[in-house]
């Protein structure tokens, strides 16, 4: 939706102004990084394309013949990273994720904007996996019968969870503090009936360890 459609006072990455009793409590981005890395897996095309040329290379059976068909795929490679950086970046420029004292709104979409507004009675837990550079994911668990098409939200979507889709606030800066507030706002609007934050951690192991804090 184009803000020049938007009525008057209309906050930005929100599909209208907020009602009565209805405030901001945080807003966010992916990190470009993060989506780089963890969305269009570039670290998966680097290693594909060095394996390729490394093959290419010892099958050419000289160093000129060699270098004659390692730098072009080389040269192929970093083109298709740069690709993936250019759709990581423009995700980030064009999503906005944003959470209130009654709803988690999340605004995304390159050539047309989407928001899908999520109150927090539509939401059964909420949980992060946090990495090293202090990003995160924040998978939302919706109530039973809730659902979101996977391919309508995606990329922020939980990945692999097409049964029962849970949305996702992508590599989030300061995931910590981000999940922390939204801990306390969903027990704040269940008025004090929630049972205590849990943190327990996960058993993945790569160089992105994550722990997950649920509020349900």
């Amino acid at each position: 939706m184009s803000g020049d459609f938007l009525p008057e006072g209309t906050p930005r990455g929100l599909p209208g102004p907020l009602p009565a009793g209805e405030h901001i409590l945080w807003q966010g981005a992916p990190t470009t990084i993060g989506l780089l890395v963890r969305v269009f897996h570039a670290r998966l095309v680097i290693a594909w394309f060095s394996v390729c040329a490394l093959a290419f290379g010892l099958a050419a059976g000289s160093p000129a013949a060699a270098l004659k068909v390692v730098g072009p795929t080389l040269a192929v490679g970093a083109g298709a990273v740069a690709l993936l950086w250019l759709l990581a970046w423009l995700t980030h420029r064009t999503t906005l994720y944003t959470v209130t004292n009654r709803r988690v709104v999340l605004q995304a979409g390159i050539a047309l904007p989407v928001t899908h507004n999520l109150p927090f009675a539509q939401i059964e837990s909420a949980a992060l996996r946090a990495f090293t550079d202090g990003s995160g994911d924040l998978p939302l668990r919706l109530r039973p019968g809730l659902r979101i098409a996977y391919l309508h939200i995606w990329p922020h979507v939980r990945p692999w969870h097409l049964a029962r889709t849970e949305p996702m606030l992508r590599s989030v800066p300061d995931a910590d503090a981000a999940a922390a507030l939204l801990a306390r706002a969903l027990e704040a609007h269940a008025d004090g009936t929630a049972p205590p934050v849990r943190v327990a951690r996960l058993g993945r192991a790569d160089e992105n360890p994550g722990r997950l804090v649920a509020a349900e």
